[in-house]
């Protein structure tokens, strides 16, 4: 095998090419077997190898520096420089991380995980090289589903100012995570259907140079055109065609399902860890789905990531025009969100919480000054969301619930949940923005309210005194076990409450619970600082009630085990309660 003798880049330098095509092979037997045991982005890595394998042949990595985009695609470049036993040895897999890392290699340059980024972080390692009379190539690799991020187009724009060595590596497979949306993509086709010579040219027009290369997927091709731009002196766009999950057929048949996969087997490609319970992906766009066909002024949105709701490709086409993916730019979705409900519409968009991220001027300006009643769904938002330290769904409660005019909702059921969202669809009041629960498919037998129009008004779930425990969304199930505790160890019943609004406190319940009781404890499923808790503490600052926030630290958590995590944080009852009694 090549492969046990790549231990740098230089090392695949005095390869030929019939050698570098092997070489590619057996680095798709080392993403398979990792990709097929742990998951993760399969589509990105297996169409992107012969590129990665011809960028490190031609350039001189890490003096040229590569920055890829998302760094969905990076698991080939980890193989080439000294990170290839993570995915032959299946002991070593937790040693690198899904996404380009700087602490696990010179190599790499950014932690990066967010999409559109690329171009704009490669422009300023560009501008460094060349203000400190530098030498190097610069090379920004991007996907085309990336592509119509407000951030990338801004970038490309910007990037002839650089008037020196820059490269724009354009992987274009046609296809974002499901299909691409917007005018640029056609631009994109039409090149790739006259080989890169049709008279509109997206990157002409932003003054880039620019070279197409049909197959991209073709090692002698791509160090052909590679060398011809190694040391340019002026930016140029290389747009290559490739095939998103090149060499595993249920991968290149079914490119939407295998951009991100659980762990499977390779010879059926069936799911080798899925549970069959209820979801709320699923279970959301049925109810949505209902609601639309019942309103046609009801439309859900998504940007990119249409299956974070459930919605796959036949439901898609079931809702037609009902239903808008707006690709990779949530930006856009918001304020469009804002304009649907300020002319009669009903739009619920739908995205994850560390994406809402992008957003937070959008949801103050375009959304929550102008009062529109639009709906936002943040999924993901919870300890249990995502794990990896770009995608972290922890700090939307500060993020969010500080904005006026916005209704923020935490659900402690699914019940609830789908309550909150039906009257927030049908309310013409409030934006509204609604956690989606992530702690798995919790019902409830208590009944749940149906008008949540009485905004920042809690409920007592079970009356007692001393004590009252005020546990938030996800975490009112932490509630219920410490209440229990504390009856348990103290024979007293603590007083439990379900906030259900972040975004206030309801300031007459906590003036009566100054009656019968001298401690608070809250519980909520984000970082502390500038959170829910805080508010409750504020409130009761000039008082003599004593009040305990529970949360999570203020850091970047990375691959991290929630119970972990929750015992860090003491987050138990069992560590709730020694701390407090």
């Amino acid at each position: 095998m090549y492969i046990e003798n790549i231990n740098s880049p230089k090392d695949i330098k005095a390869l030929d090419t019939e050698q570098l095509n092997i070489l590619a092979s057996e680095i798709r037997t080392g993403l398979m077997n990792r990709l097929s045991k742990r998951g993760g982005h399969v589509g990105p890595n297996l169409g992107f190898v012969e590129a990665t394998i011809a960028l490190h042949y031609v350039f001189d990595s890490p003096k040229d520096k590569f920055v890829f985009d998302v760094s969905h695609q990076c698991y080939t470049h980890k193989m080439l420089t000294g990170r290839k036993e993570a995915f032959f040895d299946d002991g070593q897999f937790g040693g690198i991380s899904g996404y380009t890392n700087p602490g696990e290699s010179e190599h790499d340059f950014f932690n990066v995980g967010h999409t559109s980024t690329s171009v704009s972080l490669a422009c300023g390692l560009a501008k460094a090289r060349d203000l400190k009379g530098e030498s190097g190539n610069v090379i920004a690799i991007i996907g085309d589903g990336s592509l119509s991020g407000g951030e990338a187009l801004e970038g490309i724009d910007f990037a002839s100012e650089l008037e020196s060595n820059f490269i724009i590596l354009v992987n274009d497979n046609d296809m974002s995570i499901a299909e691409n949306h917007g005018g640029l993509y056609k631009n994109l086709k039409a090149l790739r259907d006259s080989e890169g010579k049709c008279s509109c040219n997206l990157f002409r027009a932003m003054g880039l140079d620019y070279i197409y290369v049909s197959e991209g997927n073709d090692i002698a091709e791509l160090i052909e055109a590679f060398r011809k731009v190694k040391d340019t002196d002026h930016p140029i766009a290389v747009h290559i065609n490739t095939l998103k999950g090149k060499g595993y057929e249920p991968a290149e048949a079914n490119k939407e399902d295998w951009h991100w996969h659980m762990p499977f087997d390779p010879a059926t490609g069936k799911d080798t860890f899925r549970d069959g319970g209820e979801n709320y992906g699923d279970m959301t766009c049925d109810f949505l789905m209902k609601k639309m066909k019942a309103d046609k002024s009801v439309v859900t949105m998504v940007a990119a990531v249409p299956v974070c709701i459930g919605f796959t490709e036949d439901k898609r086409k079931e809702a037609g025009k009902q239903f808008i993916d707006v690709g990779i730019a949530e930006e856009h979705a918001v304020a469009m969100a804002s304009g649907i409900a300020r002319n009669g519409g009903k739009p619920v968009f739908a995205t994850h919480s560390s994406f809402f991220q992008r957003t937070y001027d959008q949801i103050s300006q375009d959304l929550c000054i102008n009062s529109n009643p639009a709906t936002l769904l943040v999924n993901t938002a919870s300890v249990y969301g995502m794990h990896d330290i770009t995608h972290l769904g922890i700090y939307d409660i500060p993020m969010m619930s500080n904005i006026p005019n916005l209704v923020y909702l935490a659900p402690a059921s699914c019940e609830e949940y789908f309550a909150m969202l039906d009257w927030s669809i049908e309310q013409d009041s409030y934006p509204v923005a609604i956690r989606m629960p992530c702690n798995g498919v919790i019902h409830t037998d208590m009944p749940v309210d149906t008008d949540y129009s009485g905004i920042n008004k809690y409920r007592i779930t079970r009356q007692g005194r001393d004590t009252a425990i005020i546990a938030l969304g996800d975490f009112y199930q932490i509630g219920e076990k410490l209440a229990d505790l504390i009856t348990e160890k103290t024979g007293t019943a603590p007083t439990l409450i379900n906030p259900r609004y972040i975004t206030g406190i309801d300031e007459e319940m906590l003036e009566q619970l100054k009656d019968g009781h001298s401690v608070v404890i809250t519980l909520e499923d984000g970082i502390l600082n500038g959170g829910f808790g805080e508010k409750i503490a504020r409130f009761y600052g000039a008082s003599d009630m004593k009040v305990y926030n529970y949360g999570l630290k203020k850091e970047f958590l990375d691959r991290y085990i929630v119970p972990e995590v929750l015992k860090a944080n003491h987050l138990t009852p069992q560590q709730i309660y020694n701390d407090i009694f």
